[in-house]
Formats: structure tokens, C-alpha cells, sequence
């Protein structure tokens, strides 16, 4: 618990002399007065939180009006691909294929980050839920199918696990948080690599799986379903209050999630030139197992040079001061050396 504190107080302080550097909320010289419109589409995962970016910025700029449609990632790819939007958002980036396809050039920005949860609806078990990572795996290939399986209670010998089905809730539409989620799962299971649903941003899952369109559905869906389990992002689980598993991480221990149990990977995160970083299964034994990245997609050439400069600005001070509304809505600050580089790739936007 010391150690966390540490290593809170110190991402805030160096948090604070990136902010500083950065010039905090002032706008270029290359945004003029006057209306600017800025029409995004994309990932549900961050949703909330540009919804609250959204907001504050306007505040402080009330020449720039955004709007933002949360379609999932998969939409929102082929809506900027397809140059329909000014900004598009994905939990899973893009690949090279997609990137190539965009001739105006994309810059791939990670803007903030998640924790992956295991939401469940289960009354009385008298403690919290802990999955080992091959049971977590079977629940999902449909393999094991009722809450008092003999696995599920070795793992949790005190709780009061009922003679239920098991029903899981993943997402019908393209999802960034799919892909996260099935990358994680290949990452630990050979069955589900070679033989199961693979990695993608829609899948065909095994089993009773009921499907639900964005977070908020995967989420709302689980609130109502007794015996339900399913994939949802930290903080719409967190806002509904439902029970999330502990999971076990590489190092074999079971991690509680929270909104600062992500924090020891991200930490540890380097980024490549291309910008793209997965961890589908990360070392360190206080390292959450389901962490994530999500991704703004921006053009690297826009037609109105007054667009891009006021995409460039809302995008630096999401990446400086934007990010001190993170945690209270369930999303994990960027360490300030990635927060630092993805600032510096928005140069070689025009």
C-alpha cells in the first residue's frame, strides 16, 4: 500500500512539470476566433470520459464545439477511414492494412487508458469472487456452465456459490474492448488461440452468450440477468455498481480491480514509433491482468487548417490537463513519458 502511494505521488508530481512544459490551456496562434465544429465517432470504452473532456474544454474555449457518436471502435475505424468524421477512437488502434488505406495519413494518438473487468450478478456469496485465469478462459469457451463448478469453488472454498447457470454477456457490435479482451484470453490460452474465437473485434462466442452493443449495454444487460458474467470497461461497471472478479495475473496472484490497479503496468509501458502497445498478459505481481489503451485517430492532413489547430490544442490539453479528470471516472492517467511522446507526435499534423 506504501509502495502505491509512492508511486502516486510521484506520477502527480512529475504530472505536474509535464503539464507546466506543455503551456496548459493556451491556444495557438493558428486557432482564430470563431466557430470551429469537430465531429468524432468511435470507441464506447472512453465515452464518459470525452463526454467530461468535452465539456471542460468548451468551458475554456467556447469557440470549439465537439460532438461525438459512441459506435464502438470497429464503426468508428471505417467512419475515418472513409473520411466521414474529422477524429475517429479505438480501443484497438489500427492495423497497417487500415492505416494504409487513408491517404491522408494517420496519426495514432493513446489518449487514455482502462481496465478490462469481469462484471458479474450473483447475490450472497459473502466475499468477492476470485477467477483463476484457465477457469475465466473455460467460463468464456463455454466449457463450464454453472457457478458451484468444482473449479470456481477450489477457488473460493468460503463463499456461497449457488446452483446456477452461467450466462456470459459480450458485445454484439466491433469492439475495441472485444479485441482487448479475446488478445488477453489467446494470450493465456493456447485452446482459445488456436481453437476458439481467436482475437478480433467481433467474434462468434461459444456457449449461451447473450450480446449487448457497446459497454453501457454489456454492462446494463449484466445489472438485470441473475447469474450473468461479462467483459465491461472499469468504470461502467464501477458506476453501476456491480461486483467485479478478482482475476489472476501472470505472476499467479489474484488482483482486486480499481481504479489504481492498472497503474503498475502502464507505468512500465514503452511505445514504439507506431504508437500501438498491447499487453495482453503483463508481468509483475501487482499488475492488473486486463489493461488497455485506447487510441484517438486523427488525420495527419486536414483540409481546414483551422481544424487541425483546434483539434491539435483540445488534443494537447487532453493529454496534459485532461488527464487529471481521469481517475474519477474510472480510467487511468497516461504515464507522463507516454503522455509526453504522443504530445509530440501532433507536430506532424497539417
Amino acid at each position: 500500500m506504501i509502495g502505491r502511494r509512492l508511486m502516486l505521488l510521484a506520477l502527480t508530481l512529475v504530472w505536474s512539470a509535464v503539464i507546466s512544459s506543455c503551456g496548459g490551456d493556451k491556444t495557438s496562434n493558428a486557432l482564430q476566433q470563431g466557430a470551429v465544429q469537430v465531429q468524432g465517432a468511435g470507441a464506447t470504452f472512453p465515452a464518459p470520459l470525452y463526454k467530461k473532456w468535452f465539456a471542460e474544454y468548451r468551458k475554456r474555449h467556447p469557440q470549439v464545439a465537439f460532438s461525438y457518436n459512441a459506435v464502438g471502435s470497429g464503426e468508428g475505424v471505417k467512419l475515418f477511414v472513409a473520411g466521414e468524421v474529422d477524429f475517429g477512437a479505438s480501443d484497438a488502434a489500427m492495423n497497417d492494412e487500415e492505416i494504409a488505406s487513408v491517404k491522408r495519413g494517420v496519426q495514432l494518438v493513446p489518449i487514455t487508458a482502462g481496465a478490462i473487468v469481469l462484471a458479474y450478478n450473483l447475490d450472497g456469496l459473502g466475499g468477492p469472487l476470485k477467477l483463476p485465469r484457465d477457469v475465466y478462459v473455460d467460463i468464456f469457451l463455454g466449457r463450464i456452465t454453472r457457478w458451484d463448478d468444482p473449479r470456481i469453488k477450489a477457488a473460493n472454498p468460503t463463499l456461497n456459490l449457488p446452483t446456477l447457470d452461467i450466462v456470459t454477456v459480450a458485445r454484439q457490435d466491433s469492439s475495441g474492448t472485444t479485441f482487448a479482451f479475446s488478445n488477453h484470453l489467446s494470450a493465456i490460452s493456447q485452446e482459445w488461440r488456436d481453437r476458439g474465437p481467436g482475437v478480433g473485434r467481433k467474434l462468434d462466442w461459444p456457449g449461451n452468450a447473450m450480446l449487448a452493443p457497446g459497454n453501457e449495454g454489456v454492462a446494463g444487460r449484466i445489472e438485470i440477468s441473475k447469474g450473468s458474467i461479462g467483459y465491461v470497461e472499469y468504470g461502467f461497471a464501477e458506476r453501476l455498481g456491480l461486483p467485479m472478479a478478482w482475476l489472476e495475473n501472470k505472476a499467479g496472484q489474484f488482483i482486486q480491480p480499481d481504479d489504481r490497479s492498472g497503474l503498475a503496468t502502464l507505468m512500465n509501458t514503452e511505445l514504439p514509433e507506431n504508437m500501438r502497445a498491447f499487453f495482453p498478459d503483463p508481468e509483475g505481481k501487482d499488475s492488473y491482468p486486463l489493461v488497455t489503451y485506447t487510441w484517438l485517430l486523427l488525420y495527419k492532413q486536414y483540409d481546414d487548417p483551422q481544424k487541425a489547430a483546434a483539434l491539435k490544442e483540445y488534443v494537447k490539453w487532453c493529454l496534459t490537463v485532461g488527464q487529471e479528470f481521469s481517475e474519477s471516472l474510472g480510467y487511468l492517467r497516461l504515464a507522463p513519458q507516454i503522455a509526453t511522446r504522443a504530445v509530440d507526435t501532433l507536430d506532424g499534423i497539417h
